[in-house]
C-alpha cells in the first residue's frame, strides 16, 4: 500500500517504547490514560466556573487546607542565623541531635512521655513520607493495613505498592466516629500487621478517649499488628489536654506517633515531623529514611527545635482556630445545618444537605459542593466515603477579628438565601 493510503498509526504504534514497563502499582500499561476526574480536580474546575461566571463575586475558600499563617518571627529569626553557618551546610542524613532534644522534651512536657532522644525520636521530612515509608517496614505481599475513612490515604497507597492490602473502616457518628473494630473478621486480623489510627482525626475533627486508646493496645497485643498513630493535629484539640497515643500504658510496646510542625507551628512548608514510640519500630523506619532520602535542611531543624521550646507558639494558634471554628458553627447551625464544635483539628465536618427548597437535589456531597461552588461561591471539600459529608476548614485568610466577622456575615447571607434541605 503506498504512503498516501496508509491506515491512521494505533494508539499502541504511538506510544513511547517504555509505556509497557510503568509498574502494575501505578496502572501499569494504561499509566496516564485514565479518564476519571479526581475530587480536588473537580473542586479546580468548579471554583474556575465560579469565577467565569462571577466575577465580580469573591470566593469564600473554606477548602484549603493549610494555616493561613508564616511561621513564628523568633523560628523566623533563628531560621535566618541558622542557614549562614558552615557547619549547617552538609547532609543531616537521620537528623540533628539537637532536633530530637528538644522533641522529648516537648514529648515530656506536654504528655509526660519520656523518651530517649537518640534511640525512639527520628526526624521525617513532613509526616506525609513517614507514612510512605513505615509500610516498607512492616509489608509483604498478602499483608493488611488497617485504615479509617475518611482519612489519609498514604500509608494505604504504600500498602498497596508492596502487594499489600487495606481493609477499610468507616468513621460513622453512631459510633462517634471512632472505629468498629470489633466488625473485623478474625480472617482479617490474621494478616494485619499495621493499624493507622489519626486523632485529633481528620477530617472529622473528633478525638479519642483515654479508653479506646487502651482498647488499641491490647487488641494490638492480642492480634500482633504495629499501631501508627497520625499526632499531626494533636495542638489542635479543644475538648480538653490534647492526648498523645503514647500517654497510654503499654502503647510504646506496640508502636508509634508520628508528629508535624505543620498544624501546630504554622510550618507547613517547612517539611518538619518525626516519628517516636518503641526503639526497634523508630530504627526500621530510620534503616527505610536512609536509603530513601538524606534528611532535611539541618538549619530547618534547628530552627524547629527552637520553636518546640515555645509553647506559646501553640497556644496562641489553637485560640485562634478555636476562635474561628466556634464562629463558623454559630453560622452554620443558623442556616439550617446541624453540627457542633469539633474536638479538634481546624477542620468542621457536618452532613452535607440533601437538596434546596426550591428543586436542587443532591445525591452525593459532591453535588453539594458544586452547587455550594457554583451557585453561592462558598469552597468546600465533599466527603463521601461513609455517608455524605462537607468539610469546611477555617483556615481562610483573615487579617483580623474584624476581617473574620465580615466573612462570617457574608458566607451567613449566601447561604440563608439557598434554603438547604437536609
Amino acid at each position: 500500500m503506498s504512503a498516501s493510503h496508509s491506515e491512521p498509526a494505533t494508539q499502541a504504534q504511538t506510544d513511547p517504547y517504555f509505556q509497557q514497563l510503568f509498574a502494575a502499582r501505578i496502572g501499569g500499561a494504561q499509566y496516564g490514560k485514565g479518564t476519571a476526574i479526581y475530587k480536588f480536580e473537580k473542586i479546580k474546575r468548579a471554583k474556575r466556573k465560579a469565577l467565569a461566571d462571577h466575577p465580580q463575586r469573591e470566593l469564600l475558600d473554606f477548602g484549603i487546607g493549610e494555616n493561613d499563617s508564616m511561621a513564628a518571627e523568633g523560628v523566623r529569626r533563628v531560621m535566618a542565623d541558622e542557614i549562614n553557618r558552615p557547619e549547617n551546610r552538609g547532609y543531616a542524613d537521620n537528623g540533628v541531635l539537637e532536633y530530637q532534644q528538644a522533641v522529648a522534651r516537648f514529648m515530656q512536657r506536654n504528655f509526660g512521655v519520656p523518651l530517649d532522644p537518640q534511640t525512639q525520636i527520628n526526624h521525617c521530612i513532613g509526616s506525609k513520607p513517614a507514612y510512605a515509608m513505615l509500610p516498607a517496614c512492616f509489608i509483604n505481599p498478602g499483608d493488611i493495613t488497617l485504615m479509617t475513612v475518611p482519612g489519609y490515604p498514604v500509608a494505604g497507597t504504600h500498602t498497596q505498592y508492596y502487594g499489600g492490602e487495606v481493609f477499610k473502616l468507616p468513621l460513622l457518628p453512631e459510633n462517634n466516629f471512632l472505629p468498629d473494630l470489633d466488625a473485623v473478621p478474625e480472617d482479617i486480623f490474621r494478616r494485619v500487621k499495621m493499624l493507622v489510627l489519626n486523632y485529633p482525626n481528620s477530617p472529622t475533627g473528633r478525638t479519642a478517649t483515654p479508653e479506646f486508646f487502651q482498647k488499641i493496645v491490647a487488641l494490638a497485643k492480642e492480634k500482633q499488628f504495629v499501631v501508627v498513630h497520625d499526632a499531626a493535629h494533636i495542638l489542635l484539640t479543644f475538648d480538653g489536654p490534647p492526648r498523645s497515643f503514647l500517654q497510654t500504658p503499654g502503647a510504646i510496646d506496640v508502636g508509634v506517633e508520628v508528629h508535624s510542625m505543620s498544624k501546630g507551628y504554622d510550618m507547613i512548608g517547612w517539611r518538619m515531623g518525626w516519628v517516636c514510640g518503641h526503639p526497634q519500630i523508630v530504627r526500621a523506619f530510620a534503616d527505610v529514611k536512609d536509603n530513601s532520602d538524606s534528611g532535611q535542611f539541618i538549619a530547618t531543624q534547628k530552627a524547629a527545635a527552637a520553636a518546640l521550646d515555645d509553647d506559646s507558639i501553640p497556644a496562641a494558634i489553637n485560640q485562634k482556630y478555636r476562635r474561628r471554628l466556634e464562629k463558623l458553627v454559630d453560622v452554620l447551625n443558623a442556616c439550617g445545618f446541624q453540627c457542633q464544635m469539633p474536638g479538634g483539628t481546624y477542620f468542621l465536618y457536618t452532613a452535607a444537605p440533601t437538596g434546596t427548597a426550591d428543586g436542587q437535589q443532591f445525591v452525593a456531597a459532591e453535588d453539594a459542593t458544586r452547587y455550594l461552588i457554583e451557585e453561592l461561591g462558598i469552597v468546600t471539600v465533599p466527603w463521601d466515603d461513609a455517608g455524605p459529608f462537607l468539610r469546611f476548614s477555617v483556615t481562610y485568610v483573615a487579617a483580623d477579628e474584624q476581617a473574620e466577622d465580615a466573612l462570617m456575615a457574608e458566607t451567613h447571607r449566601r447561604l440563608s438565601a439557598a434554603s438547604f434541605q437536609f
